[in-house]
């Protein structure tokens, strides 16, 4: 088959090298908003650059890794072409828009899988397993953890939704998925440690998270944007029989850390895109993931515990 890559940012160029090592993908055609960006690349990493208005009639599937303000008409567009689509989190920063676009996709026939790389992280899976497989006994409690190495350019912050939706996300989707068991209540607060940009946005830079889980198991997220000492994700699921850990602290960033966890993500959705194998994160666990995220928002606005809605 041959894959869009709609947007060549970081993520968008590391998408388009992977996919190229992916056997059943026979061409790469890559489209950016700056078709000269586009096109620079195309010759740079050897595929092909299609402007945004064609490129749907070019290809048999699409990754969207094209800012998030822009995820909605590219979703509709592919979805209108009849195309598979993986999209990056999150879908849309306001949770309505998030969920009209999920059911304008699904009324239409598109397959849609929503990029969470933890998914396909072999620590993750292998935690996944242990509390499965019941060798931790009954799970007690939980603790996720996820802080950059270095912040984000000051102008991706307006743009960003916030580090609940940005990053936190990233805890409020893999937590269930290891469990098994949905997040329904979280208490949230935050701090300012470092640039202002955070605070003047109404954001923060540094932020930590009670959560309760729907059978009464309690854990914590931790989140922060500089840690110059490493890249650092974590989770540990602990139980009545044992404990289970996964990651700590990297040198580099996220595509060090997950780089195969992305190349592992692409390579089922083009088994997806093909028909062989459901989408493994769909858009109603993509929504679920950003509904602990709003409440997290309003946590931390109101300064009062949040019932996950």
């Amino acid at each position: 088959m041959r894959v869009g890559v709609l947007g060549v940012g970081r993520i968008g160029a590391f998408h388009a090298r992977a996919l190229g090592g992916i056997e059943a993908v026979e061409g790469v055609v890559v489209a950016d908003v700056d078709h000269g960006r586009a096109e620079a690349f195309a010759a740079q990493a050897g595929v092909e650059a299609a402007g945004l208005d064609k490129v749907y009639g070019l290809v048999d599937a699409v990754v969207i890794a094209a800012p998030t303000a822009v995820h909605v008409e590219l979703l509709r567009r592919a979805a209108d072409a009849g195309l598979p689509i993986l999209c990056e989190k999150p879908i849309a920063l306001d949770p309505r828009i998030a969920r009209d676009v999920v059911g304008y996709v699904e009324a239409r026939g598109a397959g849609l899988q929503v990029g969470f790389q933890r998914r396909f992280d072999p620590m993750y899976v292998a935690a996944r397993e242990a509390v499965r497989a019941g060798t931790l006994g009954t799970v007690t409690r939980v603790h996720a953890v996820s802080v950059d190495r270095r912040p984000p350019p000051p102008e991706f912050v307006p743009t960003s939704g916030g580090i609940y939706r940005d990053t936190h996300i990233h805890d409020f989707d893999i937590v269930p998925w290891v469990t098994g068991v949905p997040i329904v209540e979280v208490t949230a607060i935050g701090a300012n440690r470092g640039a202002a940009v955070f605070a003047e946005n109404d954001d923060v830079d540094v932020s930590a998270v009670l959560f309760r889980l729907a059978d009464g198991t309690l854990g914590t997220a931790h989140a922060g944007r500089d840690h110059e000492a490493g890249y650092d994700v974590r989770l540990e699921v602990a139980g009545t029989d044992g404990t289970h850990a996964c990651g700590g602290v990297t040198e580099g960033d996220f595509l060090t850390r997950f780089g195969d966890a992305y190349r592992a993500e692409l390579a089922a959705f083009v088994s997806m895109a093909a028909g062989r194998t459901p989408s493994p994160c769909p858009g109603p666990a993509a929504l679920a993931a950003q509904a602990v995220a709003e409440a997290c928002v309003v946590s931390r606005r109101e300064g009062r515990t949040v019932c996950v809605g």
